[in-house]
């Protein structure tokens, strides 16, 4: 057999084509379908950002009024779905509950089709719409609350938001959560989205891909860093106590979370845009306590690493989780928010993976013993 390249976590190997997005690590430059980061987060929002990785092209305006009405209509969730949300275990993490659900549906919706690269997924868009209305309904109903339905008037950030508060959030709230979905909707071959595309080579449903996504996407590893990041903010609690606390932490080989990117070797473009955005939402918040801890830890990280030379800097979910956490989103839903905005990156993906598909059956380098002569059980010492 003809040796082959071997890379742990397969850090290197190209694995797949792909038109969805771009990663430039070495520019810090991130684009889907060629559009920067920076201009979506700008100019569009996550309904319009949902079509162009679906259908490849940004709409024009009878195409987006079509798609943003099909992908509301899409975002109520059945009577089935609402007792299995009230009746899964108190215990279990929002993440488990959205894998279940999204396993349901598969047997559940009543459109029962053919998955193929050109199947009507995107035409239903029950994936991609239901689960900010899953989220929110978890997080209500464990509160002791009403089940609050979606509004068709509002974007898919603000109406996360509503459901989420019983209220309608303010505009410059709305705008911010939404733009925060853009951030998070795709990042080419990460681990959930491989665990998609892995599945949807067996030709399996969208469905199950996605559930499998998401249970990759629950992996300390994966998702989660914002919720460690928040953590560390209120463990350090003031400005004034950033210096000695990071420098503590470093000179103990200690991690500082939301630091570094497997990907970018400069700082994160998303941290860029979603940094403005905290900025933003602090100054009209009043509230700028979660901002200067921030920034200040970013100056002394920076400035160590400078002196060791390590392109080490913020990654997205350094900002993320306290822009989430100002838009009173507990802690525990940082993941699942990263699943509502992720799950269109994984739609894209699958139906891509469909396309010219052929199954994923990589190789292992066997590190077992030689072979063995099998010994009867009675001569066995």
């Amino acid at each position: 057999m003809a040796e082959v390249a071997y890379a742990k976590g397969l850090e290197g190997i190209i694995a797949g084509e792909s038109a969805i997005s771009r990663i430039d690590g070495q520019a810090g430059r991130l684009t889907y379908r060629g559009f920067s980061i920076e201009e979506l987060a700008e100019y569009s929002d996550f309904e319009e950002a949902t079509y162009l990785l679906l259908y490849e092209k940004l709409p024009n305006s009878s195409e987006m009024e079509a798609f943003r009405r099909t992908m509301r209509a899409s975002r109520g969730i059945s009577a089935p779905i609402i007792e299995m949300v009230r009746s899964f275990p108190i215990g279990a993490h929002p993440m488990e509950l959205l894998q279940s659900v999204m396993a349901y549906l598969s047997g559940y919706v009543e459109h029962r089709i053919q998955h193929s690269a050109s199947c009507n997924c995107r035409q239903t868009l029950h994936q991609v719409a239901q689960i900010a209305t899953v989220v929110a309904a978890y997080k209500r109903l464990r509160d002791g609350e009403a089940f609050v339905s979606p509004r068709m008037d509002l974007s898919h950030g603000a109406n996360f938001l509503y459901m989420l508060r019983g209220v309608e959030p303010e505009p410059y709230e709305g705008e911010i959560m939404d733009k925060c979905l853009v951030l998070h909707a795709e990042h080419g071959f990460n681990a959930s989205t491989f665990t998609a595309r892995v599945v949807a080579s067996t030709l399996s449903t969208c469905y199950s891909s996605i559930s499998a996504a998401m249970g990759a996407l629950y992996g300390s590893l994966h998702g989660g860093a914002n919720e460690r990041v928040m953590a560390m903010v209120e463990e350090i609690g003031t400005k004034a106590n950033v210096g000695k606390w990071v420098n503590d932490a470093l000179d103990n080989h200690k991690k500082i979370m939301g630091m570094g990117h497997r990907e970018y070797r400069v700082k994160d473009p998303r941290a860029n845009t979603i940094e403005s955005m905290l900025r933003t939402l602090s100054e009209k918040k009043g509230d700028s306590r979660y901002y200067d801890i921030l920034k200040e830890v970013e100056r002394v990280f920076r400035a160590r690493m400078e002196t060791s030379g390590k392109p080490i800097y913020p990654n997205v979910d350094f900002f993320s989780g306290a822009v989430y956490s100002l838009l009173g989103i507990p802690k525990q839903l940082f993941t699942p928010v990263f699943a509502i905005a992720r799950v269109s990156g994984w739609l894209a993906h699958v139906l891509e993976q469909r396309v010219g598909n052929r199954i994923f059956r990589p190789e292992s380098l066997y590190t077992g013993p030689e072979v063995r002569e099998y010994v009867p059980i009675e001569e066995r010492e």
